[in-house]
């Protein structure tokens, strides 16, 4: 992970493999999700993969087969000792953007859906293969389940084939689709975010994340944290307009 002002990038690192998702990886999403959340001058997450075959082709089967030797595990997602990284992402109290770089698989594709905002190049493919593995995509088919309508999701994860950057625009999974440089793209995304109220922020991301299953007259009235309404930052937000300045944000 690396910060370029308020943001932090943080890449996939395993080219020779597709940037396939080991558990070191998985390990290594979740920790740096909590640097994140709790280093206040981080304002923005942009997840990417490194170079420009592959996003992620998903979870290292080659280590799971190694690791199963044979046996069943016993412990499915999501009921790990362990964070699930898919999960910490989602749960992020700031903005993640995906800056899909190229194909995203399986795991690879949940950690897409995992983010609030998505860019992608227009030659990368998306698929849940799980049909075709034997697995589950417990996180991906819980997501995709809520963002597209049913027969559009049955055809994905029954099938399991890659879907075109286009099909996925098309269904309002992807907020951008460029030619090249994707990063750059959620880097501009993520500075101009990060020039927004903080708290603000906060509070858009605690309404989807923690309201969005509530009956709307409960989502209007839930006390979702944090309340910019009592803010210094309300107050500055005001003042900077009617004086026609920058604001200062302190986040308070």
């Amino acid at each position: 992970m690396e910060t370029h002002g308020g943001v932090a990038v943080l890449t996939i690192d395993r080219p020779s493999v597709r940037n396939a998702l080991n558990e070191a990886a998985l390990d290594e999403i979740v920790r740096c999700a909590v640097r994140v959340e709790e280093d206040p001058a981080i304002k923005a997450l942009i997840l990417t993969g490194a170079g420009s075959q592959a996003f992620s082709s998903g979870r290292d089967l080659k280590e799971r087969a190694a690791r199963d030797a044979g046996a069943v595990s016993a412990r499915p997602p999501m009921r790990d000792f362990r964070r699930n990284a898919f999960e910490a992402i989602w749960e992020c109290r700031k903005p993640t953007i995906a800056a899909i770089n190229g194909d995203a698989v399986g795991g690879g594709f949940e950690v897409a859906l995992a983010c609030d905002l998505r860019v992608s190049v227009s030659h990368a493919r998306f698929a849940l293969p799980e049909a075709k593995r034997g697995l589950g995509a417990v996180f991906g088919s819980t997501i995709l389940a809520r963002s597209v309508p049913s027969s559009v999701y049955f055809e994905w994860v029954y099938l399991g084939d890659f879907v075109a950057a286009t099909e996925l625009q098309r269904w309002g999974l992807l907020n951008r689709v460029v030619e090249h440089d994707a990063l750059g793209a959620a880097l501009e995304m993520a500075n101009e975010i990060a020039t927004r109220a903080p708290l603000s922020i906060a509070r858009f991301k605690a309404t989807l994340v923690r309201g969005r299953e509530l009956p709307v007259a409960a989502a209007l009235r839930a006390d979702f944290h944090p309340d910019p309404y009592t803010s210094e930052d309300r107050v500055e937000g005001v003042a900077a307009f009617a004086e026609k300045r920058a604001p200062r944000w302190t986040g308070r």
